[in-house]
């Protein structure tokens, strides 16, 4: 068992190449976890550790969080390792959900970015606490003082530099630690050999301003540190204390900055981590008590109390589903038995293990705090396990909804099978990920967040299941009504030798505000038999499943039946159902039908400079902008957009807003569509009848 004040549950998060995968690759070296550095997009063709699928090693990006552990001056750090792409974003939130620290890793040149505001807000909701690593101090144009006043003004966090760059681009040779006041140097074939010295002249002056603008902060946690700075005898011990308690309470973000594939400041990182990040011991987690109305108690992080374990992520591995699971509370051990709150079935733990990216290392149990996997346990994301003893559920993860649509199609019955084992699996393991059979198109839907996203798991089924899949967009789910009342009197009669068919059904049809249908019978008299009145119902039902105009289903019309005639030999329930279906027809041609499309609610939320541009994006695309609102430098834009015209949205909205900005839909109403639209949809529907 490890010591707990001594153990960090970590992420490290960022946008899109700010170098979060070569951080944990040059860490995993420092604590002597690996041998050998690989790169992201290596010559070497073996890719970043982290990067254990064969489909990141070759796009150079990072598809699924990793989890690896290391120990750094008597420290156990867990590390996950998150995407930074939009798309991935359900695996950043669920690794902030069971972290207790983060690192902000920031490009000295790009500065904060789309992703790194979207990471910030989801370390927020967590109440992450985090420091930030300004990273590739060593490009042209680094400027790490303007990206932490963009921490304070883009994220408002209160930003402080605990180090100085010796020198930027590609003069960086180190940094000033201006807790220590020393000039730290990394030197050897890769900057393992940690060399302290004066700091330089030239920089002198600005270290101690800028170490003056670090204890002005810090002592706003200390007491004892602001005494000790009036009387001009701070201690390094103070100061760290000092900044620890800033961090922990979310109040002080420490801001350090190098170049990990320069292989300058990493270790000083790793201090930093285990100076300023909480220990699981530090963080208050919740948990529901199902037994007593889902209050909310504390769990205690305590071993020797009843177990609670959080499943996280699920993924498919060599050997069967491996399940992510931190402990909370209690002591996991192999062979126990353990109870998923969610279903009350019982599971026993046939084989523990600590993982390193993709390989794994067998161990006998796991305390409190402990981010350990599971083999063979049958469960969902987000499933909470205990001893039994208790019935605690932990609080889920926010899970966004998805965005965009792919219609997908499988080249043959082989690809047929495989794909439905696929679709299986990752919906199972990606809860941003959803599939259905669409009944109108009978067309397999794959949904996400995305258009990387999508691509990623077609790619994945043609690799991993040998699916190979035609891909297509999806078909807008149309509807058909009527906009006037209309009159109808049909008869059906057919004689074919013997005794024939025969029914006669007038009445009208007219538009329904509110619902799909409804029927109303006014027959007198028995006109039409009552056996017959459910059959005439039937024959309007079928007739509105497919309009004549798109073929589309027939919504918002009331059916009213007040004549007829019967034959006491002729007539039955099919042929009253036929004469129905002939009446609504001829109804309906008369009834001025409409084509409906679904109209969809759009938030985009982004920077108010890219108001304009969004704005008119949705003008572009049919839409009613409802209203805007600004908060600080960050607007929300809200419309009514149809759902055709949102097919590729997301990939407009990030190159118009430099990736800035993010939108959410949702299914608002049907409405109309314009003369021009509906002329091409009826041509595009003759046609396609034509092909048939």
């Amino acid at each position: 068992m490890r010591d707990l004040a001594k153990a960090r549950n970590i992420g490290i998060s960022a946008h899109i190449d700010s170098g979060k995968t070569t951080l944990t690759e040059r860490i995993l070296f420092y604590t002597q976890r690996i041998h050998a550095i690989h790169e992201v997009r290596g010559k070497d063709g073996v890719g970043a550790t982290m990067d254990s699928m064969e489909l990141e090693r070759e796009r150079g990006i990072t598809i699924a969080s990793a989890a690896t552990y290391c120990d750094w001056k008597g420290h156990s750090i867990n590390i996950i390792d998150t995407p930074g792409h939009v798309d991935f974003t359900i695996e950043v939130e669920r690794a902030l959900r069971v972290l207790d620290g983060a690192i902000l890793v920031l490009c000295s040149v790009g500065g904060v970015q789309s992703q790194s505001i979207t990471v910030n807000r989801q370390m927020t909701r967590y109440r992450v606490p985090r420091i930030a690593f300004i990273n590739k101090c060593d490009r042209t144009g680094a400027n790490p003082d303007r990206v932490i006043q963009q921490l304070r003004d883009k994220l408002n966090l209160n930003a402080v530099a605990v180090q100085l760059p010796i020198g930027l681009e590609a003069d960086l040779a180190g940094v000033v630690d201006l807790v220590s006041m020393k000039a730290l140097y990394f030197e050897g074939e890769n900057g393992e050999i940690i060399r302290e010295a004066e700091i330089p002249a030239n920089l002198r002056e600005e270290a101690e301003s800028k170490r003056e603008t670090l204890l002005d902060a810090a002592s706003m946690f200390s007491d004892e540190l602001m005494e000790a700075v009036l009387e001009g005898n701070p201690t390094e011990e103070m100061i760290q204390a000092a900044i620890r308690k800033g961090t922990l309470t979310l109040e002080l973000t420490p801001v350090l900055m190098g170049s990990a594939y320069k292989n300058k400041g990493v270790q000083v990182l790793l201090d930093a981590v285990a100076a300023y990040l909480p220990s699981p011991s530090e963080v208050t987690n919740y948990a529901l008590d199902l037994d007593q109305g889902e209050v909310e108690v504390p769990v205690t992080n305590n071993p020797n109390d009843p177990t609670v374990a959080l499943a996280f992520k699920l993924e498919d591995g060599r050997y069967g589903q491996l399940t992510y699971l931190r402990t909370y509370q209690g002591t996991l051990n192999k062979g126990d038995t353990i109870v998923n709150a969610r279903t009350g079935k019982k599971l026993k733990i046939g084989r523990l293990v600590r993982m390193h990216a993709d390989t794994m290392e067998d161990i006998e149990a796991s305390g409190a705090g402990d981010i350990v996997a599971l083999f063979g346990v049958d469960c969902a994301s987000g499933d909470t396990f205990t001893d039994g003893k208790i019935n605690y559920s932990m609080s889920s993860m926010h899970v966004p909804a998805p965005v965009i649509s792919l219609a997908i199609k499988p080249i043959d019955n082989k690809a047929q099978v495989n794909m439905s084992k696929a679709l299986n699996r990752f919906t199972k393991e990606d809860p941003t990920f959803k599939t259905f059979v669409d009944a109108e198109t009978n067309e397999t839907i794959i949904s996400g967040m995305g258009e990387l996203h999508l691509d990623v798991y077609i790619e994945r089924m043609k690799r991993e299941y040998k699916a190979v899949v035609e891909v297509g967009a999806p078909r807008v789910a149309y509807r058909e009504t009527i906009t006037q009342r209309a009159d109808f009197n049909y008869t059906h009669k057919k004689q074919t030798g013997g005794s024939g068919q025969f029914g006669r059904v007038a009445g009208y049809m007219e538009p329904l505000e509110e619902g799909e249908y409804e029927f109303v019978d006014k027959i007198v008299g028995g006109v039409i038999p009552r056996e017959f009145i459910s059959s005439c119902d039937k024959g309007f039902q079928k007739a509105k499943e497919k309009g004549v105009l798109i073929g589309a289903p027939i919504n918002g019309v009331r059916c009213v039946i007040n004549d007829g005639a019967a034959h006491s030999v002729d007539s039955s329930d099919v042929a009253f159902q036929q004469a129905a279906l002939g009446a609504f027809r001829e109804g309906y041609l008369k009834a001025q039908p409409v084509i409906l499309e679904p109209i969809m609610k759009v938030a985009v939320e982004g920077p108010t400079e890219f108001q304009g541009s969004v704005m008119g994006s949705i003008n572009q695309r049919r839409g009613m902008i409802i209203g805007t609102t600004e908060e600080d430098d960050y607007t929300v834009v809200e419309a009514e957009v149809p759902l055709s015209e949102m097919f590729g949205y997301s990939t407009d909205l990030r190159s118009l807003t430099q990736g800035k900005a993010e939108f959410t839909m949702e299914f608002a109403t049907y409405r109309p569509v314009p003369k021009s639209v509906a002329e091409q949809l009826i041509a595009e529907f003759k046609k396609e009848k034509e092909k048939k």
